[in-house]
């Protein structure tokens, strides 16, 4: 009983200070203003959204694609803040920090009920509440659609954890639930059924079978059922999939897009930059352009080498080492709807993308580095120290990298002085520095983004 209650506490204490972290680092948003990018087209000047919670809004935010995307409660949740808020950015701001707080203090609860490892579970908690690379997602009103679908994402997964102790058809129907309002706030959550097959493989066992000579365990059948189960999430995943694909073909001109084979190779290499970022995020903008010349192709190649190396020995050790497979192919499966294959945005990759595939890596440096350790004398003590040294880096880094979010200016300003080539951020500096009245600075950033891309003239 008393172990009991002294978990509780730690499990408490560790929630209350990931909600510390959390507003250390995206606190200051709150004082942050909309900004030119997305926020008008999406938010304040969507005339259903700025007028507030109305039937005809609501009913204007299923049945329309806006800039041809689809998030409708996304939407929704505008629509209230207008209701109550009016015009007030700050307000909005506050809104996505409380959502991505909720998010990760929902994560290490869900981890550690899945996985029993309080330490470790608030280890991946941590990195991903503080990450650089989150500061896009949490600090950007029109990325609502990330923490939003976040929280529904690791609700879906606590009910899963739930039905898989005692199934029943109210359980399902709250998975089912939780899921389809993570996919009506992001898409990109299709893949949600197949990470849950990934946690019935790790750490649910549910595939668990033994072999004695050629004869396999009752449970050899295992993963057809398992499959089968998941079958009503998969359907929600298609027909929600189907209604986004509505609004993808008219969002760029024909010169706009890339040749099929270009967007794979851009793919591959995507995949590898996403975890360079998680392990040195420096240099993070809000907008990377395609290179000019496309990239050169044995680039792609030694990217594509490198995951199938990668994947095939995680493969091979998916028996002793199970978070291995369960976290890369969390990080490889959940990036597919975004990873350019279908090119929806005009961006080479997004900071933003990462918010939840990147747990998966998370996950695996987490357990690995514990079984690494594990023969150490001072194992504990090693690991201790060096998760504090990482957290609070990411978290001062992180702070910076919001701080750039402070205004349009500041943000354009700083993605051109850390990309190469980025007309996308000149033109955006131009039309902001226009409309200020500063007609010379604004001549130049417009010439630059021509030099860079004259077929734009």
């Amino acid at each position: 009983m008393c172990n009991r209650f002294s978990e509780r506490g730690v499990l408490a204490s560790v929630c209350i200070g990931l909600v510390a972290l959390v507003w250390f680092v995206f606190g200051q948003a709150i004082k942050f203003p909309f900004i030119n990018f997305d926020d008008p087209e999406y938010v304040y000047e969507v005339p259903e959204i700025n007028a507030g919670l109305t039937l005809h809004g609501i009913k204007w935010a299923f049945t329309h694609w806006p800039a041809t995307n689809w998030f409708p409660l996304k939407n929704v949740s505008h629509m209230l803040e207008f209701q109550f808020y009016g015009f007030n950015p700050g307000l909005f701001h506050l809104t996505n920090v409380v959502l991505h707080a909720a998010t990760v203090v929902l994560l290490v609860l869900v981890l550690r009920k899945f996985t029993g490892s309080i330490w470790r579970s608030a280890f991946v908690a941590a990195i991903f509440a503080i990450h650089p690379l989150r500061a896009e997602s949490v600090v950007w009103i029109e990325e609502r659609k990330d923490v939003l679908s976040g929280i529904f994402f690791i609700l879906t997964l606590a009910a899963y954890f739930y039905y898989t102790r005692k199934p029943t058809v109210a359980r399902y129907l709250t998975i089912s639930i939780l899921f389809a309002a993570g996919l009506l706030s992001k898409a990109m959550l299709v893949t949600t059924p197949i990470i849950l097959l990934l946690l019935d493989y790790w750490p649910l066992n549910k595939d668990q079978r033994s072999e004695i000579g050629s004869q396999k365990s009752q449970n050899s059948s295992s993963w057809p059922k398992l499959i089968l189960e998941k079958a009503p999430l998969f359907v929600l995943s298609l027909i929600v999939a189907f209604l986004t694909s509505r609004g993808i073909a008219p969002a760029h001109s024909a010169a706009d897009q890339l040749p099929f084979l270009a967007r794979i190779g851009n793919a591959f290499v995507s995949y590898l930059v996403y975890v360079w970022q998680m392990i040195w995020p420096t240099n993070l903008g809000v907008f990377y352009p395609y290179p000019q010349n496309g990239l050169p192709i044995w680039q792609s190649i030694v990217a594509a080498a490198i995951l199938v190396v990668i994947t095939i020995a995680i493969f091979a050790v998916r028996k002793s080492r199970p978070y291995l497979f369960v976290g890369w192919f969390w990080y490889l499966i959940m990036l597919l709807p975004v990873i350019g294959v279908i090119q929806v945005n005009l961006q080479a990759h997004a900071d933003r993308y990462t918010y939840l595939p990147q747990i998966g890596l998370y996950l695996i440096i987490a357990w690995g580095g514990a079984d690494l350790l594990a023969s150490w004398r001072y194992r504990t003590q090693i690991a201790s120290a060096a998760a504090v040294v990482v957290i609070l880096a990411f978290a001062f880094a992180a702070r910076v990298q919001a701080s750039h979010w402070r205004d349009s200016e500041a943000l354009w300003t700083h993605t051109i002085a850390v990309t190469k080539d980025n007309y996308f951020a000149h033109a955006s500096l131009a039309d902001l520095l226009m409309r200020r009245g500063r007609v010379n600075e604004a001549i130049e950033h417009s010439e630059e983004a021509l030099r860079i891309r004259p077929g734009d003239a």
